[in-house]
């Protein structure tokens, strides 16, 4: 198996700091914006760009006030054939999602299965005014028709590659790799 860097700290920083600004432009500033990473890595990415957004901003207070995470894993359509593994806890900031715009983040979009459950998840929690997505990287290959409103890099892989994200929060450091001959 081959395996190629294609991210590196340096560039999960820049695309990073890129998408906070898109997603302030595209939706007049952040005023009305909750993000809601999706677990696992989706997470610390809505995290990081909620403290981008808050620097940005000069906010005061916690990014917990529009910070905050969903749990998809009731709402896969693969539970059939995947155990359940574990379950993350929905964590939605104080404000509620009712008439706010919210940003679902990911790490990788791919089939677009994940993000399709996150959208079950959210219609159970309330019903936001708008609802984008932003991803780290968007490899191709939908299933669904999916795609992500602000995206750090576009990266047409094989399906017989696999694209690793990895970041500081969980792997202690930020980079992401594609892997030849792995599985998709």
């Amino acid at each position: 198996m081959t395996e190629r860097e294609v991210l590196q700290s340096d560039d999960v920083e820049r695309v990073l700091k890129r998408i906070s600004h898109e997603i302030l432009e595209a939706n007049a500033g952040g005023e009305e914006v909750i993000l809601l990473g999706i677990p696992t890595r989706g997470v610390p990415l809505a995290r990081r760009l909620g403290e981008l957004i808050a620097r940005i901003e000069h906010r005061e207070g916690s990014v917990d006030e529009f910070v905050g995470e969903i749990d998809i894993t009731p709402y896969r359509d693969d539970l059939r054939s995947r155990p359940l593994t574990e379950s993350h806890p929905t964590r939605i900031p104080l404000s509620g999602i009712d008439g706010k715009t919210v940003v679902l983040v990911d790490d990788v979009l791919f089939s677009g299965r994940t993000v399709r459950a996150a959208l079950d998840a959210l219609n159970d929690l309330g019903r936001p005014r708008v609802v984008q997505l932003a991803v780290l990287v968007d490899r191709g290959h939908r299933e669904l028709p999916i795609r992500a409103d602000f995206v750090g890099r576009n990266l047409p892989s094989a399906r017989s590659e696999r694209i690793s994200v990895e970041l500081r929060e969980i792997d202690g450091a930020d980079r992401v790799v594609i892997t030849d001959g792995g599985r998709a």
